[in-house]
């Protein structure tokens, strides 16, 4: 996740932090807002930047079924400043549908505090009141908050939140546990218990931390659970001999799981490997207490633990791995005539428009990951030269002198009228390769001189035609990351899927930018921040595409760098995991790193 305190574009070298923090969250005494059940809580984090009074959502948490009283296992990490005010929002909202439209859901109250308030508390630890106040709008991305609370009386106490923060160390290293149990208590009164395991690692103030859950095994009283990876710092923090606490439920749809029994270990016990050291009893306090002939309530066995140093996107870009950038740009009718102001392609002399801007902010920061600054740049949906034929895949064009060279150029006469215009096709669409950012936005404009804006919005083409390049370099050497720019509704959505679902198992990922005022819910479905994509009952390997639309990040005013900033910050944020998510699924590891030019070889032999 992405840091607070980040230097505004201009103002030089930013603070550098004094540490990155984890934050725990977790509520009780919730407001209940649903008729048959509990509510179903999720937390949104909210930051500001220094100076701007503006909120902007950092991350959510998972939504918990049925309960008044969560305990959110999906962490916060935030980059910690002491000289800074880092002021943080804690929005709770009971989760009525699959939507990730906040105004959808019942908002059960916020909290306000600063990220210095949270770690100066004894123990790091933080409980504030949760009250109704007033939801403000935010920019992240598509999940517009809604405007007022839904429901409440201003100022109401709704239940309480606890913040917890720890400070992360620096050890690298990634577990993988599997463990099974052994005649654990039958709880169930129709049929055998539906046992799950929840871990929890112990803080300098004694309390506990959740670091993880088991996946439910149904109807068993012998459950063998599925092998996990956890970050070691995740289980101990770096402090081997740290208590791990590990609580045995009977799962219940209702979300009342009753308790089977508990065990401690600790990471430096785990690490010995499946041994007589790692068969542990599962213990119920209570019945212990009650019953003298209590021994335990079964007993739970490590059946395998593996550890390996886990790699970063920067050790992979330190090996010499390649980002290669591709674009792709809607030369739809509904982009409106380029010639015209109102159009979302026009070249207005004093402002650059939303394409520009959205090609300018991903890509200078990509080009920096690719050696040779070569980057194809595509279109589609419209009618091209020199026939006029609709396509969702050409190459963009770069223009020539009138009278220089003028066999590989073609007179393209524009439907519009105006005369005809020199163009210089890259022809070859398997290499539609410009020089550079500057190269792009060159091919770009005078694509709008030669081309037919037409339809429909078609985008499994480029995506395919991408595709069709990561499938050739499997080995880690290169990624491919895909910009799409579009205004509009997505005509081809079936076959985008099934695109989208055979590029997740190559090393790609995609960033859509929605720009003008259309309505873009099947874009937050190609998403799959929530729902993995599917298509014909295959479901995505990995989560790859990213969505923002455009206009989240220029309304209201306020800087043209600043907006291109902000956008390119929250498209740019998934591509590491979506990167690292690829290499570890392949098994792939990070090259060493080249030596440095300037570092001398071996000494030269003497001279006789």
């Amino acid at each position: 996740m992405a840091g607070l305190g980040a230097p505004e574009p201009g103002s030089g070298p930013g603070p550098v932090p004094a540490t990155r923090v984890e934050l725990t969250v977790s509520c009780r005494h919730l407001l209940d807002k649903d008729t048959f059940s509990k509510s179903d809580p999720l937390c949104v984090l909210y930051t500001q930047r220094p100076g701007c009074r503006q909120w902007r959502e950092f991350g959510r948490t998972e939504v918990i079924d049925n309960t008044l009283n969560p305990d959110f296992l999906r962490k916060f990490v935030l980059d910690y400043f002491f000289e800074e005010k880092q002021n943080l929002r804690f929005d709770l909202y009971d989760v009525d549908s699959k939507s990730p439209d906040l105004s959808k859901h019942d908002f059960l109250g916020q909290a306000f505090c600063t990220l210095g308030e949270i770690v100066g508390s004894a123990g790091s630890r933080l409980e504030k009141p949760l009250t109704m106040g007033t939801v403000t709008t935010h920019t992240r991305g598509r999940r517009p908050a809604p405007a007022v609370s839904n429901g409440g009386i201003p100022g109401k106490k709704c239940g309480t939140i606890i913040l917890l923060a720890e400070e992360l160390g620096n050890c690298r290293d990634v577990a993988t546990l599997q463990f099974c149990a052994n005649k654990l208590d039958k709880k169930d009164f129709f049929g055998k218990s539906d046992p799950f395991m929840v871990f929890y690692r112990s803080n300098e103030d004694g309390t506990f931390t959740i670091c993880h859950k088991t996946e439910v095994v149904r109807n068993t009283l012998n459950p063998v659970w599925q092998a996990f990876t956890i970050p070691v710092r995740a289980l101990c923090n770096g402090d081997y001999d740290r208590a791990i606490k590990v609580e045995v439920y009977d799962w219940d749809r209702d979300g009342s799981h009753d308790f089977i029994g508990e065990f401690t270990t600790s990471y430096r016990e785990l690490a010995r490997g499946q041994s007589q050291f790692n068969v542990y009893e599962v213990v119920n306090p209570r019945k212990k207490m009650k019953k003298k002939k209590y021994l335990n309530s079964g007993t739970v066995t490590l059946l395998s633990f593996a550890v390996e140093s886990d790699h970063t996107f920067l050790d992979y870009i330190r090996g010499g791995t390649q980002i290669n950038f591709t674009v792709a740009i809607d030369f739809t009718a509904s982009n409106g005539n380029p010639s015209q102001s109102t159009s979302l392609h026009y070249l207005s002399p004093y402002q650059l428009n939303a394409y520009t801007m959205a090609l300018k902010a991903v890509g200078e920061i990509i080009q920096d990951y690719d050696s040779d600054k070569m980057f194809p740049a595509l279109g589609f949906g419209a009618k091209i030269p020199p026939d006029g034929h609709v396509s969702h895949e050409f190459p963009l064009v770069r223009g020539v002198a009138p009278g220089l060279v003028t066999r590989l150029g073609t007179w393209w006469h524009h439907p519009r009228g105006g005369g005809g215009f020199l163009i210089l096709q890259n022809g070859d669409v398997a290499n539609p390769a410009c020089s550079g950012i500057e190269g792009v936005l060159e091919a770009y404009h005078r694509s709008l001189r030669s081309v037919q804006l037409y339809g429909p919005t078609n985008f499994a083409p480029v995506v395919n035609h991408v595709a069709r390049s990561a499938a050739e370099v499997l080995d880690g050497s290169q990624y491919f990351v895909l910009l799409i720019i579009t205004d509009g509704v997505i005509s081809d959505m079936a076959q985008t899927k099934e695109a989208i679902v055979n590029a997740a198992k190559l090393p790609m990922s995609i960033i859509i930018v929605g720009v003008g005022q259309a309505e873009f819910d099947a874009m937050v479905e190609l998403d799959g921040d929530d729902i993995r994509i599917s298509s014909r009952g295959k479901v995505a390997e990995r989560d790859i595409v990213q969505f923002v639309p455009f206009r989240d990040y220029v309304e209201g005013g306020g800087s043209a760098v600043l907006s291109m900033a902000r956008l390119a910050k929250d498209v740019l944020a998934e591509i590491p995991d979506q990167f690292i998510s690829y290499m570890k699924a392949r098994g792939i590891k990070p090259q060493p790193m080249p030596p440095s030019p300037d570092t001398p070889g071996p000494p030269c032999p003497p001279q006789p």
